[in-house]
C-alpha cells in the first residue's frame, strides 16, 4: 500500500476514496523503488525531462545545462556520457535522483530508495537525500516524503513518522517521540510492537 499511496499523492493513481489536498503551485517529483532508465547517456536521461517540463520552459541547451548541474550534485559528472542502463544499481539510483531534483521540486517523493543496493549504495543515496532535505538554501528546504521498512534510515533522516498499518494511520509523531518506546506504548500498540519486533 506504501506505493500506492505515493503513486496517489503523485498523481499517478486515482483514490477510489477520498480526495488529494495540494497546495496550489506545489512542484513535486518522484522517485520510484526502481527508477526506469531510457536508452540515452545518463546526462540526456536527465535532460529530457527536464526539457519535457513546459513549466520550466527551457531549451535543449539550457536543459542540458541543467542536467549536468544535476548529475555534478550527485556526483555523476564522470560518466555523463555513458548509458545509464550500463550504469551499477546505485549509480541509477543516483541519477534518478538527479533527474528528480533537476526539476526544481519543493516536495520529493521516494519510494524505498534504498532497498535494492548494497551498502556502500545505501550510504551514498542517504547522503544525498540528507543533502536535498536541507534544500539550496536554508530558507528553501526540499520535502522529502518516503516510504521505509529500514527504522535505523528513518531514525538517521526523518523528522517525522507516519505509521501506517492495513491503510490506517495508527501513529503520526515526530521521530524522537516515535523512537521513544514509552510515549509510542501509548499513543499507539500496534506501531509500537512494530518497533519492538524490528530491533529485538
Amino acid at each position: 500500500g506504501k506505493s500506492t499511496l505515493l503513486r496517489t499523492l503523485h498523481g499517478l493513481v486515482l483514490p477510489t476514496q477520498g480526495q488529494v489536498i495540494q497546495a496550489p503551485g506545489v512542484r513535486q517529483a518522484m522517485l520510484f523503488q526502481r527508477p526506469h532508465m531510457l536508452r540515452l547517456s545518463a546526462l540526456n536521461n536527465v535532460a529530457l525531462g527536464v526539457w519535457l517540463d513546459r513549466s520550466l520552459a527551457l531549451n535543449w541547451r539550457a536543459s542540458q545545462n541543467l542536467a549536468l548541474q544535476a548529475l555534478q550534485r550527485v556526483g555523476l559528472q564522470a560518466v555523463a556520457g555513458q548509458s545509464a542502463r550500463q550504469l551499477s544499481g546505485g549509480q541509477q539510483q543516483r541519477l534518478a535522483l538527479a533527474r528528480a531534483w533537476a526539476r526544481q521540486p519543493d516536495v520529493l517523493l521516494l519510494d524505498e530508495p534504498t532497498a535494492s543496493l548494497d551498502p556502500h549504495a545505501k550510504r551514498e543515496v542517504e547522503a544525498l537525500m540528507a543533502d536535498f532535505a536541507a534544500g539550496p538554501a536554508p530558507d528553501k528546504p526540499l520535502t522529502l516524503v518516503w516510504a521505509s521498512h529500514n527504522l535505523g534510515q528513518v531514525k538517521r533522516l526523518a523528522t517525522r513518522v507516519i505509521y501506517l498499518e492495513f491503510g490506517r494511520v495508527l501513529a503520526d509523531l515526530p521521530v524522537s517521540d516515535f523512537f521513544n518506546p514509552t510515549l509510542l506504548a501509548e499513543r499507539s500498540p500496534a506501531a509500537h510492537a512494530f518497533v519492538q519486533g524490528e530491533l529485538s
